[in-house]
């Protein structure tokens, strides 16, 4: 049984098969890039990874959501998925890195996982399809992801056991499904091309101006057309994706910073303070005052400033 450790400093294609060595039952890359290619793309078996350094904007199957170092994802088989990172500090070298995993179902043997000691690996992979976040993942899990080596077949085999045996036994409070129904979303090989272009035009502009006559434009599409081709594959309107992106911008900005509800409402593209509201209401639950001080009396990474009023 062979393993390909690869080590990738340099952007890939935006689909990426898990094609390995004949031999190879799964393969581990390491990406460590000034950004993550921030391009569509998915695969027909699963992939783990570890966010090592980076924060952003994440995209999986037709959900927008932000994403931290420390956190871990899965994903089955045909989900659709994106990483996109901020841009590091200016005069700062900082590095995006993860550390993948990627395997097909049978990787260990056909029927393996339907051993009873087993059950909890199999309830997780078959979960995956509906992508999964880890959070509040323990130091020792982490640690595992570094152990992978290229020259140790059976250990990564081991490991990835490992891997799969700890997150399986996460509680329900560090785990989150990140779609609702991954068989109501259709994507085809030809999608990531045109759904990257949008998804790349709405992250770099989605501060200021977005419509979508320039979003079809991109897709090579008449803007009837482009509406119709996004929401039979997103199962969403674009303006729904445009504000769920930045409604996503608004929770990091309503946690992390002081700024008042105004400028947030502001800096994320809305020109409307009652339409924001509202927006952030039917994406969160709540309103943007109330989700901030939920967050500081929640205590959990409870932020060190005072919220100003608006």
């Amino acid at each position: 049984m062979k393993i390909s450790y690869r080590h990738v400093s340099t952007p890939e294609v935006a689909y990426r098969h898990i094609s390995t060595p004949e031999d190879s039952s799964f393969v581990v890359k390491e990406f460590c890039q000034p950004r993550f290619t921030n391009t569509f793309h998915f695969h027909h078996g699963y992939e783990l990874i570890l966010i090592v350094k980076s924060e952003g904007k994440m995209y999986a199957g037709n959900k927008v959501m932000n994403y931290n170092e420390g956190e871990i994802y899965m994903f089955g088989p045909g989900l659709v998925h994106c990483f996109c990172n901020n841009s590091s500090p200016v005069g700062t070298d900082e590095l995006a890195h993860a550390i993948i995993v990627q395997f097909t179902e049978d990787f260990i043997g056909k029927d393996f996982f339907d051993n009873l000691e087993l059950r909890k690996i199999r309830e997780l992979i078959q979960l995956s399809e509906y992508g999964i976040k880890f959070s509040k993942i323990s130091s020792a899990v982490n640690t595992l992801f570094f152990q992978f080596q290229a020259s140790q077949q059976m250990k990564n085999l081991i490991i990835l056991l490992q891997i799969l045996d700890e997150l399986s036994l996460r509680s329900r409070d560090s785990v989150q499904l990140l779609t609702d129904d991954p068989r109501k979303i259709h994507y085809k090989d030809v999608d990531s091309k045109k759904l990257e272009s949008v998804f790349k035009y709405v992250l770099e502009n989605y501060a200021g101006h977005v419509d979508s006559k320039s979003a079809a434009a991109l897709a090579y599409m008449n803007e009837a057309a482009f509406c119709r081709y996004f929401k039979k594959r997103t199962t969403k309107t674009f303006s729904q994706f445009v504000n769920e992106i930045r409604i996503s911008h608004a929770t990091k900005l309503l946690m992390g910073t002081d700024n008042g509800i105004s400028e947030i409402c502001y800096a994320c593209g809305f020109d409307n303070i009652s339409y924001f509201n509202r927006q952030f209401k039917i994406y969160q639950g709540t309103s943007p005052r109330e989700y901030r001080k939920a967050f500081i009396e929640s205590n959990v990474s409870a932020p060190s400033f005072r919220p100003t009023g608006d």
